[in-house]
């Protein structure tokens, strides 16, 4: 197949405009509202990848989440199958099932083509365009839509006039109109993907390619001077949808380690091996009439003998925004004026770089610091703001970083679960009379074995292949797609559907179940999968619950095949949680005591709502867990 995967979630590629031109690309998506104060105050920090483990090995380390341990309650919090951030936080959102909901993975497919694509969202471009010589410009705007499906539940406070501030939530993008908000995980850069850099070298031994993540270029200095051209996004007013681009310059000291990186009016000094402030540039799209403003960091990793520098994904400038990245649309200008520009990328840490090494590891560590930094900044800016209703927060720094020191590092990840609980110690102190919770949607394991399950269903007789890469879809039965899904290639549903619904589909599922779960890995003999679940929706058909220290190869993801069935993992990213649900569980503080023992995701919203007397709706099935 020849997979579309993680760009497909288009740029919307807005334009501002000169005065003569009346066609506008930004989304206009309403203004919120601030109502009625309400009088309670409820804080929600919300910490990717918060394992319960790690925490009680460390709680001489974790004042703070001790002390509300002690003042409230801790629990091991129960997540979704599968134990995906997407679907994690899409339940957390709407207090549905991933039935419900309709967020099973990172990654669907079109039934119709095949192909994968981003779960969280999609742009559609416009409908009605006027060609122009080389251009095509739109007479209607593009929309950016979420896919998931049900509503948030700051949407049901919103409707009894309680204000909420809702900074970074994932799969939120574009934000609900309800409230103030800053998008998170699904928020693309300028490209239209989750994140691209771009490293410029002048290594002989380094090829010009295309790399997962990223770009490498060939650069060369000359005099000491460097032009790079920094891709920005597709030109959606060009019939080819060139990528527009600006000049990085880099003027290199002939004598000391340092740069002088200009890019029109955007000026840095770097030293080498040390980081710039964020760059804002005009990307331009018709010349003198039509441009978007992005941003980008630089890296200088090596200025002398060699060049090699970095260059971030092109974000978003929230103090310019051409993404529809906060609601309403002028708050991120309003927070970036306190707090200074922020990364706008939903995932912000580049684990790419580390993994195709162009990091290294404390290359990636210095990387993500940054990323904490604008983190405390936010939270900070944020308690000031913050008078009553619900403030929901977001960290990434522990899930991202655990994918890469989880259990090799572990004072490395240990800073970074410090800073985050001197951060809750910081709300606690600012808001001391704030209801508080402190949630992580799933913990982690090791992650020692790759999986290629398209290889194993090819093994067991389930899946054809015709060529080296493609599947032979006249002779497949079942294939695999994402991280944890598993779909029969049903008639009816799929382009080249072969297995017919009811009963057939039904011992179809049967046997691939029992073949899963009677899988052993022949170097250890240990048990592979530990649950292979019936979604109850109308795909993906099975969700398969690998055990600790086994998860679907990284082509299995793409709906590709791996060298083998199971292969040792030499991956950077040495440890995941898109294993069997039962054995990551997130956590759960409150300052309240739980009144359950088996708290769930889907539960929380329940109960936030509850502490501001809301009953919830009943396609809510949660409980409140106080």
């Amino acid at each position: 197949m020849a997979p579309r995967h993680w760009d497909m979630l288009a740029v919307s590629r807005q334009a501002k405009l000169s005065a003569p031109i009346v066609l506008s690309f930004l989304l206009m998506l309403g203004c919120g509202h601030r109502s009625r104060a309400h009088g309670r105050q409820v804080i929600v920090i919300g910490v990717d990848g918060m394992d319960p483990e790690f925490v009680e090995r460390h709680w001489a380390d974790l004042p703070n989440l001790a002390s509300l341990r002690d003042r409230g309650s801790f629990a091991r919090l129960a997540t979704t199958t599968p134990p995906q951030s997407p679907v994690a936080w899409s339940t957390f959102i709407t207090g549905l099932d991933p039935a419900q909901h309709g967020i099973f993975d990172f990654v669907h497919r079109d039934p119709g083509t095949m192909e994968p694509f981003l779960s969280m969202g999609e742009t559609r471009a416009p409908r009605f365009t006027i060609p122009l010589g080389p251009y095509e410009l739109p007479l209607t705007s593009p929309q950016v839509v979420s896919l998931r499906k049900g509503r948030a539940f700051w949407e049901l406070l919103e409707a009894q006039r309680i204000p909420a501030t809702i900074i970074h939530m994932p799969v939120n993008y574009p934000p609900v109109k309800a409230g103030e908000a800053l998008a998170g995980m699904g928020a693309p850069d300028l490209r239209g993907t989750q994140g691209t850099f771009t490293f410029y070298t002048d290594n002989p031994g380094v090829t010009e390619e295309a790399v997962p993540g990223g770009r490498i270029v060939r650069a060369e200095a000359i005099d000491g001077h460097a032009e790079l051209q920094v891709e920005g996004p597709p030109n959606s007013l060009r019939r080819d949808h060139a990528y527009a681009s600006v000049t990085l310059n880099v003027d290199i000291d002939p004598e000391q380690p340092f740069a002088r990186l200009t890019s029109g009016a955007a000026m840095a000094i770097v030293r080498e091996g040390e980081w710039s402030e964020w760059m804002p540039v005009d990307f331009t799209l018709i010349p003198h009439l039509a441009s978007v403003r992005g941003m980008f960091r630089v890296f200088a990793r090596q200025l002398h003998p060699r060049l090699e520098i970095y260059v971030s994904p092109v974000n978003a400038d929230p103090m310019s925004p051409d993404l529809p990245i906060s609601m309403p649309p002028s708050f991120s200008r309003e927070i970036a004026r306190q707090t200074g520009r922020f990364s706008t990328l939903g995932i912000p840490e580049d684990t790419s770089a580390l993994r195709q090494g162009i990091f290294n590891l404390q290359e990636f560590l210095s990387q993500s610091r940054l990323v904490l930094s604008d983190e405390r900044r936010l939270l900070d800016e944020s308690l000031n703001r913050f008078r009553d209703g619900l403030l929901f927060f977001y960290f990434s720094s522990v899930d991202q970083n655990s994918h890469v020191l989880w259990g090799h590092h572990e004072a490395e990840l240990l800073g970074f679960y410090r800073a985050v609980d001197e951060a809750i110690g910081q709300a606690m102190r600012k808001k001391p009379e704030a209801e508080l919770m402190v949630m992580s949607d799933h913990g982690f394991a090791f992650f020692e074995r790759a999986v290629g399950l398209n290889n194993w269903l090819e093994e067991q007789g389930f899946l054809a292949r015709s060529g080296a890469e493609e599947i032979d879809w006249s002779r497949t039965k079942a294939y695999a797609m994402g991280l944890n899904a598993l779909y029969v290639n049903l008639a009816g549903r799929e382009r080249f559907g072969i297995v017919q619904p009811g009963g057939e589909r039904d011992a179809l599922i049967r046997e691939l179940r029992e073949k899963l779960l009677a899988t052993r890995d022949p170097k250890s003999g240990a048990v592979v999968v530990e649950t292979a679940s019936d979604t109850n929706a109308p795909s993906p058909d099975l969700i398969v619950g690998y055990a600790r220290g086994y998860r679907a190869s990284w082509q299995t993801g793409i709906g590709g095949f791996s060298r083998m069935v199971l292969e040792d993992n030499v991956d950077a990213w040495t440890a995941d949680h898109c294993i069997n649900a039962a054995d990551v569980p997130g956590v759960l503080f409150t300052t309240r005591k739980i009144r359950i023992s088996d708290p769930a995701l889907k539960d929380l919203p329940v109960s936030l709502l509850a502490l501001f007397g809301i009953e919830p709706p009943p396609e809510m099935k949660g409980r409140s867990v106080y």
